[in-house]
């Protein structure tokens, strides 16, 4: 394993399955090393600790003005990245055209898409998850007005 692959994996953008070894070796050592390196993994994973979980996130604010818009979306979504968008600036039926896209990818991604307000999504991947519901609090809060 090269130096640069060891440091992606270390920094977690690239994954151990994703390393692809050459190696140049006469076969008869190649599967003996094949034995070892896999029983030395095997016993190496309990002291793997993980770092995605202590890095920052950035949650992304989009107002689409068009449905060619939403790509862009998509490809945050794609990048791990949440992403509240604000429909209230596009008509109806492109809205409707955007969260039925979105719905998709987040649907594609094993990932969640939440209204928090009216026009206003919370579309997140399979990394972030969401808890509570704020369209209680706005029921709530249209009583409370009258």
């Amino acid at each position: 394993m090269g130096v640069m692959n060891r440091f992606l994996n270390f920094v977690g953008l690239q994954d151990e399955e994703e390393i692809v070894e050459r190696d140049t070796r006469p076969m008869e050592e190649a599967e003996d090393h094949e034995t070892v390196s896999a029983d030395a993994r095997k016993s190496n994973k309990g002291n793997i600790v993980s770092i995605h979980s202590q890095r920052n996130v950035r949650v992304v604010l989009n107002e689409p003005r068009s449905y060619e818009e939403t790509q862009e979306i998509a490809d945050h979504l794609r990048s791990r990245r949440p992403v509240v968008v604000n429909l209230q600036r596009v008509r109806t039926e492109q809205a409707i055209r955007i969260v039925d896209f979105l719905s998709g990818t987040v649907y594609a991604l094993n990932g969640g898409i939440t209204k928090i307000g009216p026009n206003i999504f919370l579309c997140t991947p399979d990394s972030v998850e969401i808890q509570g519901a704020i369209s209680e609090m706005m029921h709530d809060q249209d009583e409370f007005n009258r």
